[in-house]
């Protein structure tokens, strides 16, 4: 099976280590270098409707990169889309959700599908709506969040609430519900319902957040990338 190892320390590569005969695949425009042993491909994973599927649910591009050592062994390195940190996760026994944006590579023995959400969820969520990525099959998937990561296990009895755009990825064993507020009851001045929800999450200066219950881990990120997308475009930094 190809090697994962992430290097660097700030805005790190992943750095792959390919024997021949041995396959990889990735978001489009995240190879950055690859030794001339291995061959890159674009292909439509799944066909067209797989694709306009991860399309819906993940923002990813129609085409991934497919990297294969034909000529002999070799290496690559790969990067996220934004800055920040990288994690290398098993799926096999464990299968994991995935956020918008969080891909970045996978070994050729796993597969990223679809999975219908709730109507609840699906009515709050950013992208995807009605469609979430899940990982499929066995072997090592490779997310990126923006900023630093960590891994919160969640326990029975103890819920977690973790603001969308902080969360990468989790274990698809826990329940999870998505709602624009972290509390239980009427909001908004005695206003309840969705409404009040609304409401609320305005004064609150809350966004999108999910409830995390059951057993399982959660992947999460320091830096919210929609915060900070609308940082920049409002000219503060410059």
């Amino acid at each position: 099976m190809p090697v994962f190892s992430v290097a660097g320390d700030v805005d790190p590569f992943l750095h792959v280590s390919m024997k021949q005969g041995e396959t990889i695949y990735c978001e489009s425009d995240a190879m950055v270098m690859m030794e001339t042993a291995l061959d890159l491909k674009g292909k439509m994973t799944g066909g067209l409707g797989g694709a306009i599927m991860r399309r819906f649910a993940n923002g990813e591009s129609f085409f991934q990169q497919h990297i294969e050592a034909v000529r002999g062994s070799g290496d690559c390195l790969l990067s996220p889309t934004l800055p920040g940190a990288i994690d290398v996760v098993d799926v096999g026994a464990r299968q994991y959700l995935l956020n918008d944006g969080a891909f970045v590579a996978a070994t050729s023995g796993t597969e990223m599908k679809v999975r219908t959400q709730s109507l609840g969820n699906a009515l709050f969520a950013q992208s995807g709506g009605f469609f979430v990525m899940e990982t499929a099959g066995t072997g090592q998937v490779v997310v990126s969040g923006f900023g630093s990561m960590f891994q919160l296990d969640v326990e029975p009895g103890k819920d977690v609430v973790i603001d969308n755009s902080h969360v990468v990825c989790w274990d698809n064993s826990l329940k999870y519900e998505i709602s624009v507020t972290t509390g239980g009851g009427a909001s908004g001045g005695g206003i309840g319902g969705f409404l009040g929800n609304i409401v609320n999450s305005v004064t609150s200066g809350e966004g999108i957040v999910l409830r995390f219950s059951g057993s399982g881990k959660v992947f999460i990120c320091s830096r919210n990338r929609d915060a900070f997308l609308k940082w920049t475009a409002s000219g503060k930094a410059s």
